[in-house]
Order: structure tokens, then C-alpha cells, then sequence
């Protein structure tokens, strides 16, 4: 077993960056088959596998901003944010990926992506991969 972080700086409140090629380098170069689980370390923030297509992308961003209102939560009487809360929550904080000849074995068209839900921030990400 292996762990490893990197951090992502976001620069809008609801965005998207796509880390795929972060989680891939943090699969050791011995790792041969295995899993590679990530998790966004916040509570406002969450992990997703998904096309990484620009329209796509944003279709994302305006589903969560749609399926979850700005404001009226009573959370945000402690810290304003409660829609980054629910969204993150609805995202997930981790994915785990199959490792297959020492690469991520994702699909075609799947990358890996963070969902900023209450940035701009600078977010951590650990890797931790098992081998079989």
C-alpha cells in the first residue's frame, strides 16, 4: 500500500479541474494490478469520473447550481455555504479506479475530476493505492 497527496487550486465558487493525471502519477512504478481510491480531504469539495468535455463540464456545474438553491439553508446562518455542503455531498469525496498494467484502467472517455462547490480554495487530494 502506498499514499500520496497533491493539492488543487481552484478558481471559481462551482468548477470543475480535472486531475486525472495526478491520480494516474500517483500509482507507484511497481504497481502492476491493483486499486487507486481518491479522496478530497473537504467538506465542500468532492471527486467524480466523468467525460471531460467542456459542454459536459458545465452541464455539471449547472445541475448541481440548479438541483441545489444558493441560499435558505439553515446552515448558512453559521457560515453562508450550506450549498457547497449539500453539493459536495451529492458529488461524493472519493473514486477508486482499477490499476491494470500499472496504469489507471478508466474507460475511453472517463477522467478523473475535482468539483469545487465553495472555492475559490486550495483543496488536498490523497491517493492511496493497494496492490493485489
Amino acid at each position: 500500500m502506498s499514499q500520496s497527496t497533491f493539492s488543487v487550486e481552484t478558481d471559481a465558487r462551482l468548477t470543475t479541474v480535472d486531475v486525472t493525471d495526478r491520480v494516474a502519477a500517483a500509482v507507484p512504478d511497481d504497481l502492476e494490478s491493483g486499486t487507486a481510491t481518491a479522496f478530497v480531504r473537504h467538506t465542500t469539495a468532492g471527486l467524480a469520473v466523468q467525460e471531460n468535455e467542456s459542454r459536459l463540464r458545465g452541464d455539471l456545474e449547472t445541475f448541481l447550481r440548479d438541483l441545489v438553491p444558493d441560499e435558505g439553508h439553515a446552515h448558512d446562518r453559521l457560515d453562508g455555504n450550506a450549498d457547497s455542503h449539500l453539493r459536495a455531498t451529492l458529488v461524493g469525496p472519493d473514486v477508486t479506479i482499477p490499476v491494470e498494467d500499472g496504469e489507471l484502467a478508466l474507460g475511453t472517455w472517463q477522467s478523473v475530476f475535482l468539483v469545487e462547490c465553495d472555492g475559490p480554495r486550495s483543496r488536498t487530494v490523497s491517493v492511496t493505492t493497494v496492490g493485489e
